[in-house]
């Protein structure tokens, strides 16, 4: 009878233990946000001002704005599939929102924020 008490508690333990791990909340790993972008960018020499930033920025944190949506919706009428995307191309630099984008997302790259946190700031900023 005892080890059978046993057995049932230490059953129930566990089921509990389970079903509360089971319930947090798992957070998404950086990789798993990378939308695939594989092309390289284009090189930011080729442009001055804003859009030297930006493609600079696209350049040195590639992972990074690959894990962005750009919120020019250029996934909606370009087929893109990141904010990256916007640098393998010149598309970028006719676009305020990519180029103001990428800029933001390397500052606080610089700050040494996270790619979720980069991710949080840039969607509270330019959703509509």
């Amino acid at each position: 009878m005892f080890l059978f008490r046993k057995i049932i508690a230490v059953t129930v333990v566990m089921f509990f233990s389970l079903a509360l791990t089971s319930c947090e909340k798992a957070q998404p790993s950086s990789a798993s946000l990378r939308a695939g972008e594989k092309r390289a960018t284009i090189a930011p020499e080729y442009f001055t001002g804003k859009a030297y930033k930006a493609y600079f920025a696209a350049k040195e944190i590639p992972e990074v704005l690959d894990s962005l949506y750009c919120y020019c919706d250029c996934a909606k009428h370009a087929g893109h599939l990141s904010l990256l995307t916007c640098f393998v191309s010149m598309h970028g630099q006719g676009c305020d929102v990519c180029m103001d984008e990428a800029i933001m997302a390397y500052e606080l790259h610089q700050q040494g924020k996270d790619i979720l946190s980069i991710r949080k700031a840039v969607d509270e900023k330019f959703a509509r």
